[in-house]
């Protein structure tokens, strides 16, 4: 289905005659090249590309190209921009591997395409052409394009220049601002959608989020239609099965328009003022300091439609800290001023004109009686909001709701949208919404129409199922409630837990997993059969099971003596049910009777990834395709955990046999009972009782219990140069000549002969670039202090795009062979859990 977003966006631009060229040469065969003073100029004289100065003071230059129909030269596209040019004699060319090369007179290579590997037979059918609308394309004699500039964009949008991320090879790209207006190396500013629901664009300043575009309505992006305008130009947001990708085009006539991120941050529309010989600026966001992210903190929103844009708090929210808030400081936002009572007395008040708040779920396809039911359903749910998406193609709709903070909200004059904020009913009388009074008088009263509703069908399905509801609640922290069969839960489940424990207490906050008859697992499981025994861990045993109605589920059942308490038990709960992303397992319900702590999970055919990668006989069905995907999928999972999902986690027992396969051998985190949440403002944490699979521990949190995100990321480069090589490193040493698997791929790559590493089953399969990649980035994780290691943005950055990486690793701490008693001594007075349930006194581990 494709999903296609058009956008007006207007300006105030005079248009005149464009100027008359000559023709030149616009390709670059092999054997020709360009040098500083000759260029390319496009067929039809719209561009042309050659090496630039920056600024007249400027020694270093760059290969880029720019418009050739206007006065003043302007930079659409560089090369280098990381790496500047000093040497007069360098040229462009295509090089004998059919690459486009920037080389100097030494040899030496500025830049390369890096679209075929090294050692390709020269191919005298390439040629490298510049097209009309600014593309550079290199291609063979029968058209194929086998690389082009279009697809690497640096600070500026022009038409046909697409902004896409791809679903199966989960490559994405951004434009990137300059770091100043004379240096074209890359910025702290970049421009993009959002690759979690593709509903939105962002402007992040460095791994921040600075700006947020409104929610794509199926029309517009509120916001960006800017008006008295002589000419239009198109966006368009296209959602494939195969990629998502922003693109704009200009209708017939129009002089040249761009979009431009500046090095501050400002994304700006910018069109060419033929009467001025400059260019004009139509827009720009965000428009004012209320409109960046968050600045008005949970539950306010940034009121564009006054004249000064200014924070107000939600109807029914007053300022969390007033002080700090009539002060101008917003961040703290606004906290209800009357709980919600969860009961039959809630009702949605009608905000107008609205820019819906960030962090919503996205569901497809319900109608809009749906979407509110799905709100009502769920004490957590604080908003919700409707559109019918149909483009002319069927009926596609977009429901959106709110189950924690409303953030980034804010009130604009035109193309807003409907955002229905949940308040107690009593709040809702006194409250004034925008509209009649019998738009008043619809919500007071939905939810007391819909409880009576909800109240029946509860009543009938009770009468109908009288033979499955067996479950009470019973006495104590470790006694649950069993409510029925697990096919019978609903997409958002009513939350039934409580402060001390699941079962007990009046509703808790944040969305959470179904408890699940125990009598139903124990029939799925045929009574835990061996039959069904999927594997066993630290923590207990893994079951197949299959419910009535077909559906395979995975049953981790934890024995009693495991160490996994019912804290842990429920923290592993409530962290994977707030967490949703494709690389994470997914948490279909839980468990608890008398002793008996249970977890349901998605079924996954192809079970842990250490089954494979340490099988001599199954190792062979992961080609290096497929290693290389389970690491950039585990790379995107934890950089989720760290950084973009609602919470910070840190896992802390990342290793091979918690990273579980689907059937398409798409890679997915489990087992977070050992995770931690840390605060916003929090950056590392102190612990005596370390916990974790020895081996994937990082040295600060294993001698001196010291943990951070730096951590998962050490765990990560162990598991890394594990898929690499094939081998464990908790028993390298049994098979090699050398203390652990990080000391041997530390002398591999000191002696330059990385290569080595590599599984011998992958030396058909392997990409020679990627491979070396990986081992790199995973000597860059394992670093002794960790602060030299790399975070996880950087690691997915340098792993789905193909630039140079500028970084060498240090040795790793357990290389050094230091004496195990040093290690004791270090660890005395350490209370030290592994996650395979064995206590660690030395450097000798599982």
């Amino acid at each position: 289905m494709e999903w296609v977003l058009l956008f007006v966006a207007i300006f105030l631009l005079s248009s005149s005659s464009l100027p008359l060229f000559c023709a030149s040469d616009d390709r670059l065969s092999p054997g020709e090249s360009i040098s500083l003073n000759k260029t390319l100029v496009s067929d039809g004289g719209a561009f042309a590309l050659g090496f630039f100065f920056p600024d007249d003071s400027s020694s270093n230059f760059y290969l880029g190209i720019w418009y050739n129909n206007i006065a003043q030269r302007t930079i659409v596209w560089v090369a280098n921009r990381e790496e500047p040019i000093n040497d007069s004699s360098a040229t462009l060319t295509i090089s004998n591997d059919s690459n486009l090369l920037i080389m100097g007179s030494n040899g030496n290579v500025f830049w390369s395409s890096n679209v075929r590997s090294p050692g390709s037979s020269p191919n005298n059918t390439l040629v490298a052409v510049l097209l009309n609308n600014g593309n550079l394309v290199l291609r063979e004699g029968n058209n194929t394009i086998l690389w082009q500039c279009f697809d690497h964009p640096a600070d500026t949008l022009i038409p046909g220049m697409k902004l896409e991320f791809r679903y199966k090879t989960h490559k994405a790209n951004r434009i990137t601002s300059w770091k100043d207006p004379q240096d074209p190396s890359r910025g702290n500013f970049s421009f993009g959608a959002d690759p979690n629901t593709s509903l939105q664009l962002f402007t992040w300043q460095g791994s921040k989020l600075y700006w947020r575009s409104s929610v794509w309505n199926g029309r517009l992006f509120s916001g960006a239609q800017v008006t008295n305008s002589s000419y239009i130009t198109y966006v368009a947001i296209i959602d494939t099965e195969d990629e998502i990708y922003m693109t704009f085009s200009l209708s017939d006539g129009s002089s040249n328009a761009r979009y431009k991120l500046d090095h501050l941050g400002q994304l700006q529309l910018l069109g060419w003022d033929y009467s001025l010989n400059n260019w004009s600026i139509a827009a720009s966001w965000p428009s004012s300091v209320c409109d960046r992210y968050g600045y008005c903190g949970p539950f306010g929103y940034c009121d564009s439609t006054e004249s000064v844009p200014t924070c107000k708090c939600l109807e029914g929210f007053e300022p969390n800290f007033p002080h700090e808030w009539n002060g101008g400081n917003f961040s703290g936002g606004c906290v209800r001023k009357t709980a919600l009572d969860c009961g039959y007395g809630d009702g949605f008040l009608i905000l107008r004109g609205m820019k819906l708040p960030d962090r919503f779920l996205f569901l497809k396809n319900k109608t809009v009686g749906e979407c509110a039911a799905k709100c009502i359903a769920n004490c957590s749910c604080n908003a919700y909001a409707y559109a019918n998406l149909s483009m002319g193609t069927g009926n596609v709709s977009r429901c959106l709701v709110w189950m924690e903070e409303l953030l980034d909200a804010g009130m604009v004059s035109s193309g807003g949208e409907d955002l229905y904020l949940r308040l107690l009913g009593s709040q809702l009388v006194f409250s004034q919404p925008t509209g009649s009074k019998r738009n008043k008088r619809i919500i007071i009263i939905l939810a007391p129409v819909s409880g009576a509703i909800l109240l029946i069908t509860l009543t009938y399905l009770a009468w109908k199922f009288r033979d499955k509801i067996k479950g009470i609640w019973k006495d104590g922290k470790n006694k649950g409630r069993l409510l029925g069969d697990l096919s019978l839960s609903t997409e958002f489940p009513m939350d039934f837990s409580g402060s001390s424990g699941f079962g007990e207490g009046k509703t808790g906050h944040g969305l959470q997993p179904p408890l699940i008859n125990f009598e139903s697992i124990v029939a799925a499981t045929n009574n835990f059969s061996d039959s069904h025994k999927l594997g066993q861990g630290g923590f207990g045993k893994v079951y197949k099971g299959k419910l009535p109605r077909g559906q395979e589920i995975a049953v981790k059942r934890l024995s009693r003596n495991s160490g996994q308490g019912l804290v842990e038990f429920k923290n592993e709960v409530l962290l994977i049910a707030k967490l949703q992303h494709r690389n994470l397992v997914r948490l279909l319900g839980c468990c608890i009777q008398g002793d008996e702590k249970l977890l349901i999970y998605e079924y996954m055919s192809n079970k842990s990834l250490d089954a494979f990668l340490f099988d001599p006989a199954k190792k062979q069905l992961l080609d290096w395709e497929k290693r290389f995907n389970i690491i950039k999928g585990i790379a995107r999972g934890l950089l989720y955990l760290h950084q973009d999902s609602r919470l910070r986690i840190i896992h802390r027992d990342l290793k091979a046999s918690n990273i579980l396969l689907d059937q398409d051998m798409n890679p997915k985190i489990s087992d977070f009972g050992m995770a931690r949440i840390f605060g916003g403002d929090q950056n590392e944490v102190n612990t005596n009782r370390v916990v974790g699979t020895y081996g994937y521990m990082s040295p600060e949190y294993a001698m001196g219990g010291l943990f951070s995100v730096k951590s998962d990321v050490y765990s990560f480069g162990v598991l890394i140069l594990e898929i690499v090589s094939g081998s464990r490193n908790s028993s390298f040493h049994l098979t090699m000549d050398s203390p652990s698997l990080l000391a041997y791929a530390w002398e591999l790559w000191k002696e330059g002969k990385a290569k080595d590493l590599v599984d011998t089953s992958l030396l058909e399969s392997c990409s020679p670039d990627e491979v070396f990649r990986c081992i790199l980035v995973g000597l860059l994780c394992v670093q002794d202090h960790s602060n030299d290691r790399p975070t996880m943005l950087s690691i997915v950055s340098m792993l789905e795009n193909e630039t140079t990486i500028n970084l060498t690793p240090g040795q790793p701490t357990f290389t050094v062979g230091k004496k195990l008693d040093e290690c004791d001594a270090q660890m005395q007075n350490l209370e030290i859990f592994s996650a395979n349930n064995l206590t660690i006194t030395m450097a000798e581990g599982r």
